[in-house]
């Protein structure tokens, strides 16, 4: 079984590698890296330096940071603030809006749900499932990582369709980790996401509420939708199909699938970082799942991996492989206690 620290390290390098073709043309891309991409480069959009990750990894560590308080999921929006109060270069409109709607009320965990609302129930980016990996890193499994996983999401993107897609990836890590064959792994983590009623779970973490009854009444709706287009993706994924590298979840989903069943960790990531426009989120959601897979980040990516930013609990010219493993350990602790208390 693959160690959560080197999947932390798999998904963030290959975040680091798509931070340089985000928002790029495959044209462009080819015309100014050339045909193959096995190193950091400079040219992010958002200023990311080679070897630098992006909001994605940023979050994910959020997220462990907040896990490690002790706090539960108001600890984790705690840290999420934090992180945006110091400024990233780069922040997801949903995500800006969801952490900021409850600003005032901390203890208030239905932004997402409220956000959801004020689009107008259409905002489905992939800003949960680009972070969705730390249910898994935390060392959640079964049913409760299912319901991890559909929590953490809705917390900023309270969407079906996202918070589907993130049962399916973290219950589809967790059957690859456990040495499941790719195909059996799709099946596997497509039961556990029919399985989930994740509007009660959300209900019952306080996501969906008085506050949020229209967002509850939409997400009751849509659920069944959500729930066969996920599975459509999925399963389109795994036909090797890539629709688009877009910010939209499905997209993002469909892609990884696609991406990560091939032989090794470059092969996988790489036509991820080459295909531009979303490409640091999509990298990062397939290296997520190669890590699951035992597969190895490329030893040579590892001396200059950082994150982009510098926010409470983390500094930005911090080397990732010397500092990651203490934040992951006091998270993973926490999480262990909390889960051991009566």
């Amino acid at each position: 079984m693959p160690e959560p620290l080197d999947v932390l390290l798999s998904l963030c390098a290959a975040d680091a590698l798509g931070a340089a073709t985000e928002f790029k043309s495959p044209d462009v891309i080819q015309a100014r890296y050339g045909a193959s991409f096995r190193a950091y480069q400079p040219g992010s959009v958002f200023g990311f330096a080679p070897g630098e990750a992006t909001d994605d990894s940023q979050m994910v560590v959020a997220t462990l940071l907040g896990a490690a308080r002790g706090e539960g999921h108001a600890g984790v929006l705690a840290a999420f603030r934090e992180w945006l109060a110091a400024a990233p270069p780069d922040v997801g409109g949903l995500t800006r809006q969801a952490l900021r709607l409850t600003f005032t009320e901390p203890q208030r965990l239905d932004g997402g749900a409220l956000a959801w609302e004020r689009g107008g129930f259409d905002g489905a980016g992939n800003g949960g499932l680009m972070r969705v990996a730390a249910a898994w890193l935390l060392g959640h499994r079964g049913a409760a990582l299912a319901r991890e996983a559909a929590v953490l999401t809705a917390l900023t993107h309270a969407d079906p369709r996202c918070v589907y897609a993130s049962v399916f990836l973290t219950a589809f890590m967790e059957a690859l980790a456990d040495g499941q064959a790719y195909v059996a792994a799709v099946q596997a983590a497509l039961g556990v996401m029919d399985s989930l009623d994740a509007r009660d779970v959300l209900v019952e973490a306080g996501v969906l509420g008085l506050h949020t009854q229209d967002a509850h009444r939409a997400f009751r709706g849509r659920e069944r939708e959500a729930r066969a287009q996920v599975r459509a993706r999925v399963r389109s994924g795994l036909e090797g199909t890539v629709t688009s590298q877009s910010g939209y979840v499905l997209d993002t989903l469909e892609a990884a699938v696609a991406h990560a069943r091939r032989a090794d960790w470059w092969a996988c990531v790489e036509p991820a970082v080459l295909g531009g426009d979303d490409s640091d989120t999509v990298a990062c959601v397939v290296g997520a799942v190669v890590g699951a897979r035992g597969l190895s980040t490329p030893p040579e990516l590892l001396p200059e991996l950082r994150l982009g930013h510098s926010w409470p609990g983390w500094d930005r010219g911090w080397i990732a492989t010397q500092h990651l493993p203490n934040v992951l350990a006091r998270a993973a602790r926490s999480v262990a206690g909390t889960a051991s208390s009566p």
